[in-house]
């Protein structure tokens, strides 16, 4: 196992493989051949995987992956039931899928899930199980099946096929549209300098520094930059000990009116908030929602979401301070609600005036752009924490220079909803 490539590589990062199929058609097996050891249960009870079970790992010639098993499509009973619904569920995450059958077995099991994938447009393939067991004697393609859609034997007792799997798997992973951009190297010219401004406050773990962070530092690193980091009690001390400006500065969005008011203005600037919306998301549509904050008025609804599930402190950004300025914005309270975690679903009646999302550090891109789609088609605008809290501070525009086309995004809807 490449232990440096799991350290370089947070599951958000990863590409994500989701193993879908009826009781005991062998995805736990599957998956754990392809793990290359024990990473889920295999047992002949049918049902034995009950939710999904996530296995990070280095698959060549794939590279860093997240490989999810799901409980079977043909569950029974009401329980039953809940599960294969939790695994329908589980398409949210991946981004590319294998389903799984065994031997000749087909019908509408996996004729739904088929839809579900094509609906989705999630990159996937057949796998035809237990090779072993008589697959001469198998169909080629399961009837009705297009010539498109890619099939493969294996046997994960003999491990025939496996190789030829995994090759299958680079060859679907989705293309170079859907690849996030690098946080912030590709924002520097050549031997350009970073400026990082981290305040250590109690969103900070004691000894580490928080996910977004840590990525950046990494991104500048790979992409062969220079970078300096301070406290906002330093930036000045940092400032002058440098020869010449930074090419960038990047601060926490809670820091961004000290860092606009103490910066030169020929200085760019921007938040690690915004890194993480061009990143992970659309950062123009969330550009464009955060103008909906401009007609912000006491008594709207403002639903807040966040990818993870973390305990909340006592100034928590997305639970006090954000309503805190939320009501600064709109000149009286508002009313909030928080929806956190990967699985929570946004089915708010009446639907919110803004939904406002964190920074996305835990999602994948593909969660997080599904999330934006599923506000677009309820009318919903969308911006991140980031957008909103430089809003407040009256920046939001000098933080989105760096990224001229959410810049003009946000101006024109800003015109917009004034007329």
């Amino acid at each position: 196992m490449n232990t440096q490539g799991l350290e370089a590589s947070p599951k958000s990062s990863r590409l994500h493989i989701g193993l879908f199929g009826r009781r005991n058609a062998g995805k736990s097996s599957l998956l754990n051949a392809l793990a290359g050891q024990p990473a889920a249960i295999v047992s002949p009870i049918p049902g034995s995987t009950t939710d999904p079970v996530e296995k990070t790992m280095e698959m060549l010639p794939l590279g860093p992956v997240v490989l999810i098993d799901t409980a079977g499509l043909d569950d029974e009973g009401p329980l039953g039931q809940q599960r294969a619904d939790r695994s329908l569920h589980a398409l949210r995450d991946v981004d590319l899928a294998l389903l799984i059958t065994d031997g000749p077995q087909w019908g509408d099991a996996e004729n739904r899930l088929l839809r579900l994938l094509t609906d989705e447009g999630i990159p996937f393939a057949i796998v035809r199980n237990k090779s072993d067991l008589g697959a001469a004697a198998w169909p080629e393609r399961p009837e009705g099946v297009g010539a498109a859609v890619p099939v493969a034997s294996v046997s994960t007792v003999t491990g025939e096929g496996l190789s030829a799997l995994r090759d299958l798997l680079a060859r679907l992973a989705p293309g170079a549209q859907e690849t996030p951009p690098p946080l912030l190297h590709d924002l520097l010219p050549e031997n350009g300098l970073v400026l990082f401004i981290v305040p250590l406050d109690s969103g900070a773990p004691k000894g580490r520094l928080i996910l977004p962070q840590v990525q950046s530092i990494r991104d500048c690193l790979d992409g062969r930059k220079l970078s300096l980091v301070a406290t906002e009690k330093d930036m000045g001390q940092a400032l002058a000990s440098l020869a010449r400006h930074p090419a960038l500065v990047v601060c926490d969005s809670q820091v961004v009116h000290l860092a606009a008011r103490e910066l030169p203005s020929s200085i760019p600037l921007t938040t690690f908030s915004l890194l993480m919306a061009r990143a992970r998301g659309n950062m123009t549509q969330l550009a464009q929602g955060a103008a909906a904050l401009s007609h912000l008025r006491p008594g709207d609804f403002v639903l807040l979401r966040e990818g993870c599930s973390h305990h909340p402190q006592k100034d928590d950004i997305g639970r006090v301070k954000l309503p805190r300025l939320l009501e600064k914005i709109a000149g009286g309270p508002v009313k909030t609600r928080m929806l956190a975690g990967k699985n929570a679903e946004a089915d708010e009646d009446p639907a919110p005036v803004l939904a406002i999302h964190c920074g996305a550090c835990t999602l994948t891109r593909r969660q997080m752009l599904r999330r934006q789609r599923d506000a677009q088609r309820r009318g919903i605008p969308m911006t991140n924490y980031g957008m909103a809290i430089s809003f407040a501070q009256g920046v939001l525009g000098r933080v989105l220079s760096p990224f001229p086309d959410a810049l003009r995004a946000f101006n024109e809807a800003l015109e917009k909803s004034r007329t």
